[in-house]
């Protein structure tokens, strides 16, 4: 069986090794499970990931676009009952923009993600890191059509930045904003249920001021991501 095993490295399919060793499909699609070969990205190590931090807050900010339904009525992730799923109430579109170094969030809820919408949150989050002493150097954005556009591109210019497109299909080169976008759908977006979009909408600021101001964080010594900033503010009350 060692030799399906070689076969299968060599990126054969369950059909081409049976077939060179004239043996059942079914036995060797059975072996090559047993092995945990049957699927592609098996084959392959996934690669280690590479943790890393730009030296000052501003040296690179991570943007990125989660797309929500909106809510007409308490939604399935609460009760459970794919059925009673609401049609056609349509999408908002949560903002984000996280800086490298410091780790602080800025977000907004905004209702689509074109290159005007998203331009402008660049220029308003910009504007907040700067009121706490940060200068954008670098940005960075995957390869959506609102960050390709030409506004978008001239706006990242007017504030002296540059900026830095993903991998295509490789998520993970922008994680800070991925991570961060996980954590709000799971301590806010999705952790009670809201009878209408108008509702959840109230609760973004108080937890990003939680998230930003007191809440301590394990790759920061335990300590809020507000304390590694310049011009630190007082928690809001």
């Amino acid at each position: 069986m060692a030799t399906i095993a070689a076969m299968r490295r060599m990126r054969m399919n369950s059909p081409q090794i049976a077939f060179s060793l004239s043996l059942p499909l079914s036995s060797v699609t059975l072996e090559l499970r047993r092995l945990g070969l049957n699927r592609l990205p098996r084959l392959e190590p996934r690669p280690p990931v590479i943790r890393y931090e730009y030296k000052a807050p501003g040296d690179m900010i991570h943007l990125d676009i989660k797309k929500l339904g909106r809510i007409d009525g308490v939604g399935h992730r609460i009760h459970g009952d794919r059925s009673r799923r609401q049609r056609g109430a349509g999408w908002e579109y949560l903002h984000v923009c996280v800086d490298d170094h410091s780790c602080p969030a800025y977000t907004e809820l905004l209702p689509d993600e074109k290159a005007t919408t998203a331009t402008c949150f660049l220029i308003r989050a910009a504007d907040w890191l700067e009121r706490h002493g940060v200068r954008v150097r670098r940005v960075m954005t995957d390869n959506g059509s609102c960050y390709r556009s030409l506004l978008f591109n001239t706006a990242v210019q007017s504030l002296g930045a540059r900026q830095v497109r993903t991998r295509p299909y490789t998520p993970r080169t922008n994680g800070k904003a991925e991570r961060f976008i996980q954590t709000s759908l799971r301590e806010w977006a999705y952790r009670q249920a809201y009878e209408s979009s108008a509702e959840r909408a109230e609760y973004p600021r108080p937890w990003i001021d939680e998230y930003n101001y007191r809440r301590p964080h394990s790759s920061l010594n335990r300590k809020p991501p507000i304390t590694r900033l310049e011009n630190c503010e007082q928690p809001p009350c």
